[in-house]
Parts: C-alpha cells; structure tokens; sequence
C-alpha cells in the first residue's frame, strides 16, 4: 500500500495500492515530482503517473522488469541542471553569484540539446538495466552487464559526471572484496537503447589493509556517493555486531611514474606526463558504536576552500555534515570530508549538543533493546532530518543551522535569509527553514527578503513574483504580529492568479498584430490613463479584443465575483486602516498598534501601487464583458436601485490607486476619499473575505523546543495553547461559511461531505510512504492546497517537486519492527 499523509496535518492518511507483488527495494521521484519510480525484490520496475496532476490518483504509465532479479540501486537520469550554493558570496546582492548555474550535461540528450528522461537501476545479479521514455510515450529498454564477470551486488549507488556518464559504485557486501566502480554510457542507436560500460579504478578499504582491524570489520553495509553530482567522493561504512567505521575516499589524477630508463631521454616539446586515475583515502573515524542508518546532505554547497573557510568562520553548517545513526539510539553529525564530529543527538532523551559542550558524550547504557534508526533522510536545506526506528516510528528532528554554535542575531538571520533565497530560487520548500524562525524574527526577516528581491533584475523579479509572496505568507503566519500580513499575501497570491487567468483569455482580433498581447496593452492604457469614470477608459480599448463567448464569461463569475467583493472589502475598510502607519514600500509594511487599534487584512494593499492597478484592470475587463453577459456581472446588494455600483467603486478605486502609484512617494488618501468610502456600507452590503484556510496544523505549533508525539488518525491538539496565541484571522466560527478558495465558491456552513482546507501559503507536501514486505520508504511531492475539498478525494495540483519533514514523532499505522528503508 501507498499512503500519502499531509504533513501539515501528519495524522491524515490516504491509502492506494501499489501493485507490487514482492518488497519494495526503491523509491525515487523525477526532478519535477509529477512521476514516482519503485522498484520490488522481483526485478519489476514501476512508473507512476499523476492522473491530470492529482495527488490522489496515480496510474503506473510504464514500466520494465528483469525477471527474479532484485533491484539494488535506482535512479532517473540526469537532467543536466545542476546548482552551486556559495557561501562565499552570501552577502552578494546578485542572485545569480549566490546559486551558480554549474555546467552539467544530460545523460542523454534529444535533437536541439533537450535531455532524454528515463531510468537506470543495478540487479543484485550485477546487471544495469536502462529504460528511456520517447517522447511519443513509447518505452526503449536495454541491459548490460557492468563487467563481464558477473557477480552478486549486495549494495550500489548511482552517481553523474559532468560530461554525461553514468558512474555505478558496487560491492559484494564483504570489506575484503574490492569496492568496483563502472561507467555506463547510454545512447540510441538506430530507434534502440545501447548501453555501453567501462571498468574504472577499485578500491579496497583501508580497514582491511590494517593488521589491527583487518577481520574486525568484515561486512560492508553503507555504499553512497556523497552527492549525486560528484562521482569522486565516495563514502564507505564496514561494520561488525560490535562496532563500524565509516572512510571517505576521493578519486584523483595522479602523474604515471616513468621507468628510469626513460627518465634521462630528452622530452619532446608539448609532452605530458602521463596521468592516471586513483584512489586516495580523504578521511577515516576512529571506531564507532555499529551504525544502523546513515544520511547525507542534499544542499549543493560548494566545497572550495574559501567557501569551507566562510562557513567556518559565520559557523555555517547546512550541508557540511552527514549523519550517522547508531544502535544505542543516538545520531551523531559528521563532517562531510574530515568525518569529524559537529554534533551528537540522543533519541531516546530528545536532547542533543554540539561536541565540548559535554565533558564525556557517551552515556550509561540503559537494559533492554534500544531504540535505534534503521533509515535516515536530510531535507533539502538539511535543516531537518527525518528518521524510521527499528519499532516503527517515525521521527522528525530538527537541526540546527550552527550546529549549536552561538550565534548572534544578525548571523542567524543572514543564514536564514540565505537558504530562503535558495529556496526561492531553486524551487524547494521552505519548511524545514521555517523551523528556525522565532516570532520575533519574521518581521526582519521579510523586510530583508524583499531588499535582496528588489536588488535583483526586471526579468527574475518577473519569474520569483509569486514565490516571494508565498515565502513571505509562510513565515507571517508565524507570528501573531503579522497575522494580518498572512492574509494580504495569500489575497495578492489568488489576486495575481485570477488576473493572470482572466488575461489569458484576451485574444487579439488581427493575427498580425504589434508583439504586444491585449493584455499587455489593456495594463499599459489603465496605467497612463487617471480617468476615475470607467466607461471614458473603455473607450481607448479595442473592445473586439474582449469579445468571448457566453459559457466561458459565466464559468468565470465566480472569479469575477471574488474581484467585486474584494474591491469592495478594500475600499470600505479605508478609513479603519489611516491609522496605522506604514512605509513608503509596497511590499514591506511597518505596523504601528497603538492600544484599541487592530490592524485589518487589506491594509498591506493601501500603499501597493501594483495591485491596486490590477484591480482597475480587472475592473475594466469585466465591465465590457458585463456589456456582453450581463449575468457574469459580481452581484452587489445595493439601497438603491437606480445605483451604478462598478462605476461607484472604479472611481474610490482610481483616487485610491492614483494616491499609491508612486510607490517611492506615496500620499496620504484625502479626507473627500475618506469620507466616500465611510458612506459605502449604508449604499452596498460589504462582504466578509474568507482569508485563510483553518490554520489546524502543526507549524505554529513547534515553534518550542518541546517534542510532539502525534499519531496517525487522530487530529492533534496543543494542550494549554493560549487562545489569544493566534490572531481570530485564522478561526473559524461554527456557523461560517467554508469556501473553496481556488475556485472561490462557497461550499455552504455544513457540507454534504467532509471537507479538508489546507494551511500553507501556496504550498503543502504529502509524503508516500510505502509499506510492504515490512519495508518502508517515504517519498516527498510539493502540492498547491488552495482548494477546501472533500476528504474521499483530496486532490491538489502539483507544482514542483521537494523532499520536506516535519518536526514531531509520528507512530506509524501499526507497529513494525522490521522497517529497513527510507527515500
């Protein structure tokens, strides 16, 4: 079975069947998080699919087998794109400095450079079997043994160069066999796979080489490439029932030594010497307690010298260090390439330390079995860590960005920053950041974020828009300072969709028009025209270019209705909001609460020049479509009858637009402006907005170091969180409305079915976890939440692709001592 659970709300299980027959070895996503690969013990390889992007209905769309053969190591090919994090330049006001594009190629590529998508998995029998998906949909399958004396495979990892190979890491599983390593070299010839491979250098780890602990290890049981980029760094662990020990070995280029012979000859001009491939230890530990799991750091960091001396210097430590999980229940943080301990967890106290910060860091065994890890996983920020024990619980940590260092404020807050802007670039979630972000930082944080935004070009502004405004709705939530400001972001994030949708729709009337789109000219019209009366801006319109036909325009009143009600909910709010004082930022707000003042949602709109003129945009549009269909007209309760309402609001909106649209001097709204929007509520009913979904989830709830147990099946409540915590924004009272906040349709004070509303900002993550055979593996898929829908089918949209945990102890659906795998 797989069961996807929200971890937002980790207590919500929804289960499907995966049709493996066999335990499931396997589990990767593809880079966008829209296609699932298992693989099982029988060799059958599966691809899932996304039903019309639905989270909840998946289809295996392909998929190939090698019959009886267990499948040992799994992976997606290449895609080519490949980033930089660069610690160095973490002041730098340039984006593309702090996240460098790395030059990467595909492992396979299409006509005009576009790389191939497919998979590459190893058999225990010591086969490589390659499937590519065409873009017709058809399925080119091949397989190759990586050497021609096959032999078992008992571990394997994959791993990528630069150039477009494939390497594979493999051992029989004994410390006295040699570690190979192969090139695989995929290409279509004549409409079929091939597949090409390559014996590369060996290498014996050195515990067997040493006469002390030459049979003190005998067992191989970790085989992993540190990253998935970098096939010259590989990290080993050899272990005993007693006892491991974990080597770090690199792959170098090493001059060939000459025979004395020809060292005397004279070289020929432009000789080289030759240059071979080899092994070098880069590290070992000292013994250790016998590990059970092992994890390693997702985050691209750059490993340059003057990058690691940064890092060392502002103690930061995301991505630097790789955990390892021990039999006695403790987790222990280990630098990346000196091994050296960073820190040390203890599972069953919850507590943890950074090295010297205690005179001794083992403690006294307690009797009986411990609770140990079996599987560990980092996020993809390594801020958190995600853990299956050997009793079937799984467990959520989180890590500190110092490695519990002190920190001073200003640093914590630039770390921060720093991974929030990866995150924002890249694509990957946030939450794990989140969980370092006190209340009293949010505030500083945001306005820091919109600097570093701001200082970024037109073009990249242009692509990150709507991230930056979910980031910054993320971590407003956080605090009930900033409550207010949650709910201008998620209304700019529906705001900058609906009036994205309602463009689309515009066609030009001649095909062969200026390069600008109606769209384009009916923003650029509004802007320079000031006009407060909506008729006199249509007029410079090309109205032709509005002209849609009656069922879209009534499909679209819903939309329509939610712009009119918003417009109206702004303006009639006016005149409570002139007594908070604010910047002259659009984006960045400072709040002034004096005693009996209460800051309102819409107040972050009063001085955004930008989405001010997107409302008189919308406006505009949908009073010529109102000329066309009336019924798709938002529907006003007015005390007169003879009242022109749009024309009413167009005219407050325009005074209101017109004193904000100089965003770096804005002005104040005068007193007539005022004393128009005050008399609103005795001439139109004013709506109340449906802001934020019900904010049940655990984010605002771990903000304390204090551990969480939760349990599937049963919704967790804080005890003894203070009411007054959360601002009433984020409430629901018994008789209000729900409402699908994607469609912006009011579903009714009790629904005929349970519903579910989410509570992220414009993002939620629902793990897989795949149970059979006593196995478990976890996968991650990013999801947009804005819709309430029913319980029975939970469906979302997904958006993207990130690996996310949360911080918290789950249990899993039944007890389980035998959970050996996590992805």
């Amino acid at each position: 079975m797989i069961h996807i659970i929200d971890t937002e709300h980790p207590w919500d299980v929804y289960s499907i069947n995966s049709g493996h027959t066999e335990v499931i070895s396997c589990l990767e996503w593809d880079q966008s998080g829209s296609r699932l690969l298992s693989a099982d013990g029988d060799g059958q390889i599966k691809c899932w699919a996304m039903t019309e992007h639905l989270v909840n209905s998946w289809e295996s769309t392909q998929g190939s087998s090698v019959e009886g053969d267990p499948i040992v190591a799994l992976s997606w090919l290449h895609n080519g794109v490949k980033l930089a994090l660069h610690v160095e330049k973490s002041g730098s006001t340039n984006f593309g400095e702090k996240f460098s594009r790395v030059k990467f190629s595909p492992s396979l590529t299409l006509f005009g450079g576009k790389p191939m998508e497919g998979w590459l998995a190893v058999t225990v029998s010591g086969l490589v079997t390659v499937s590519l998906l065409k873009p017709s949909g058809a399925l080119l399958s091949a397989s190759e043994s990586l050497c021609r004396l096959r032999g078992r495979v008992a571990l394997a990892d994959i791993a990528f160069t630069g150039g477009g190979n494939i390497v594979v890491a493999a051992t029989d599983g004994s410390s006295s066999s040699p570690v190979q390593f192969y090139k695989v070299c995929v290409s279509v010839v004549n409409e079929k796979c091939r597949i090409d491979t390559e014996l590369l250098p060996s290498l014996f780890m050195r515990c067997t080489t040493d006469p002390v602990r030459r049979d003190k290890y005998p067992a191989v049981t970790h085989l992993k490439f540190l990253t998935r980029e970098n096939s010259e760094q590989v990290l080993l662990c050899a272990s005993s029932q007693m006892g491991s020990i974990v080597e770090c070995w690199s792959l170098r280029k090493e001059g060939l030594p000459v025979n004395n012979i020809f060292q005397h000859r004279s070289p020929v001009v432009g000789e080289k010497q030759p240059m071979i491939l080899k092994w070098r230890i880069l590290s070992a530990t000292n013994d250790l307690d016998r590990v059970s799991a092992l994890a390693l750091p997702k985050l691209p960091i750059s490993i340059s010298n003057t990058d690691l001396k940064v890092a060392s210097d502002t103690k930061f430590c995301p991505g630097l260090g790789l955990a390892l999980a021990f039999h006695d229940g403790s987790i222990q943080i280990l630098h990346r390439l000196s091994l050296h301990t960073m820190g040390v967890f203890y599972g069953t106290s919850g507590s943890s330390q950074r090295v010297g910060d205690e005179p001794t860091i083992k403690r006294q065994r307690a009797g009986g079995p411990t609770v140990h890890f079996r599987a560990l996983q980092f996020s993809w920020t390594s801020l958190a860590l995600v853990g299956v024990d050997n009793h079937g619980k799984l467990h959520m940590i989180r890590v500190s960005p110092s490695m519990g260092q002190i920190l001073d404020m200003n640093t914590l807050l630039r770390h921060l920053l720093f991974l929030l802007e990866y995150c924002m670039v890249t694509g990957y979630d946030w939450w794990d950041v989140l969980l370092h972000v006190q209340p009293g930082m949010v505030h500083n944080l945001v306005e820091k974020l919109h600097e570093e935004y701001m200082r970024q070009n037109q073009a990249l502004q242009q692509v990150l828009a709507t991230r930056i405004v979910a980031v910054k709705a993320s971590l407003c939530k956080l605090s009930s300072a900033t409550a207010a400001r949650a709910c201008d972001f998620h209304a700019k994030l529906l705001l900058i969709a609906i009036s994205s949708t309602l463009k689309s729709l515009l066609r030009p009337h001649v095909l062969n028009t200026p390069d600008k789109s109606p769209g384009d000219r009916l923003a650029e019209i509004c802007a320079k025209n000031t006009d407060a009366d909506i008729d006199k801006v249509m007029i410079n319109l090309k109205t032709e270019e509005f002209v849609l036909d009656g069922p879209p325009l009534q499909s679209l009143q819903q939309l329509i209705q939610w712009v009119g009600d918003f417009v109206l909910y702004l303006l009639a709010n006016l005149p409570n909001q002139t007594d908070v004082s604010c910047n002259s930022s659009s984006s960045s707000f400072s709040f002034s609460m004096e005693q009996g003042s209460i800051v309102r949602p819409g107040f972050g709109f009063l001085r955004d020049g930008s989405s001010l003129g997107m409302l008189r945009e919308m406006m505009v549009m949908i009073r010529i479509w109102g000329l066309l269909k009336p019924g798709c007209l938002p529907i006003y309760t007015a005390t007169s009858d003879n009242q022109d309402s749009m024309s009413l609001l167009f005219r407050l909106l325009t005074k209101l637009w017109l004193c904000s649209r100089d965003e770096g001097h804005p002005q104040e709204p005068d007193e007539t402006l005022l004393d128009e929007c005050c008399l609103l509520p005795s001439q139109l009913l004013v709506p109340s907005m449906d802001w934020l979904p019900i904010n049940d989830g655990v984010i605002t709830k771990i903000q304390t170091k204090h551990q969480l147990r939760l349990q599937f099946g049963k919704p967790y409540t804080l005890p003894g969180l203070n009411p007054n915590g959360q601002v009433e924004l984020f409430s629901r009272s018994p008789a209000s409305q729900r409402m699908d906040n994607l469609r912006c349709l009011h579903m009714g004070i009790c629904p005929t079915e349970d519903s579910k509303a989410c509570t992220r900002s414009k993002q939620t993550h629902y793990s897989f976890i795949i149970r059979r055979g006593g196995r478990l593996c976890v996968a991650q898929v990013w999801l947009c939440y804005d819709a309430a829908l029913p319980k029975q089918d939970q469906r979302y949209e997904t958006v993207g692709a990130a690996l996310d945990q949360e911080l918290s102890v789950w249990r899993s659906l039944e007890e389980d001592p035998q959970l050996t795998a996590i992805r």
